[in-house]
């Protein structure tokens, strides 16, 4: 890989070059960095000491919450510690890594979102099958498949981007190492077979993005059915914030991944790379919590634990 290309490091684009700026670029993206360590930690420390969540829907919340925690940690820390240091540089090794992980935990979460959308809709609409349609093994093996299947689209993106030579610059317009801004720096024709997988991408996001659409009409369908208000309230509170996460996850990569890139710098381009790659691990937390009794309540219970046996 090294031999075809004559760049050895990358440039990240800084959110300042403003020495004070670069410090409050750092302190916030610390607050949002703690912030979703410590809501995701939650949320997985819960549902796997709570017995009353070991449950198909907090499985695979657990799944998305370790996802989260993941895929923030490849991108917020580096860039903080280039604003501390007051530097750009990122190794070629070092992108590699960070668009091969950064990958495989993203197109992983979208899987996993549509393994969701199909156990909200085994759950509402034919909730007489759901335990034996949604048992331990199947929940596994979909759960396994989501991750098998984010790696392999990971290495399949990575291995068509880094066998491009890169001869055009070495400074990438985004904070963390980006296909699309990658894709500018390279100077051979290539480059178009990494631009038609990533179409091809695009088509099968929507698909399951039409899936999980057509899941909820369903749902939604069903919902109106129940003749209890408080029924209907419970079934929005579960899968209103599934729909939320989706949303935002889908239409903020496709808006980065289909937008033409100019070969200038934009601030809209940083913008929607902390829309895309750092906002969902902090708000999936609070989205699924806010209105989530039972996690609430396991949440209540392991801090209340935690306090009685330091005393």
């Amino acid at each position: 890989m090294s031999n075809r290309t004559g760049v050895t490091e990358f440039l990240l684009l800084g959110f300042s070059d403003v020495r004070e700026l670069q410090i409050l670029h750092f302190v916030v993206f610390l607050v949002i960095y703690l912030a979703a360590l410590v809501g995701n930690l939650l949320i997985v420390t819960a549902a796997a000491l709570d017995r009353h969540l070991h449950t198909p829907m907090y499985f695979f919340l657990m799944n998305l919450s370790i996802l989260d925690l993941g895929s923030i940690s490849v991108t917020v820390p580096k860039s903080m510690v280039n604003s501390l240091m007051n530097t750009r540089l990122i190794s070629y090794p070092g992108c590699v890594a960070q668009v091969f992980l950064f990958f495989i935990f993203t197109a992983t979460d979208f899987a996993l979102l549509t393994v969701m959308a199909y156990d909200r809709y085994v759950a509402i609409c034919q909730p007489l099958h759901y335990e034996r349609v949604m048992n331990r093994t199947a929940c596994i093996q979909m759960a396994a498949g989501a991750w098998i299947s984010g790696l392999v689209y990971s290495a399949l993106h990575t291995g068509n981007t880094f066998r491009l030579p890169f001869c055009q610059s070495n400074v990438i317009n985004q904070f963390f190492c980006e296909i699309p801004q990658l894709l500018k720096l390279t100077c051979s024709d290539m480059y178009l077979s990494e631009v038609g997988f990533i179409a091809f991408s695009v088509f099968i996001g929507a698909n399951c993005f039409v899936f999980i659409i057509v899941s909820y009409v369903h749902i939604f369908k069903a919902v109106l059915r129940i003749p209890s208000e408080q029924g209907r309230r419970k079934a929005f509170s579960t899968c209103l914030p599934h729909l939320t996460v989706v949303s935002l996850l889908l239409f903020t990569g496709c808006f980065e991944y289909l937008n033409p890139t100019s070969t200038s710098a934009s601030n809209l381009d940083l913008l929607m790379g902390v829309l895309y790659a750092v906002v969902p691990p902090v708000m999936n937390p609070i989205i699924y919590s806010m209105r989530n009794k039972e996690i609430k309540a396991a949440l209540q219970k392991l801090i209340v634990w935690r306090i009685f046996t330091k005393i």
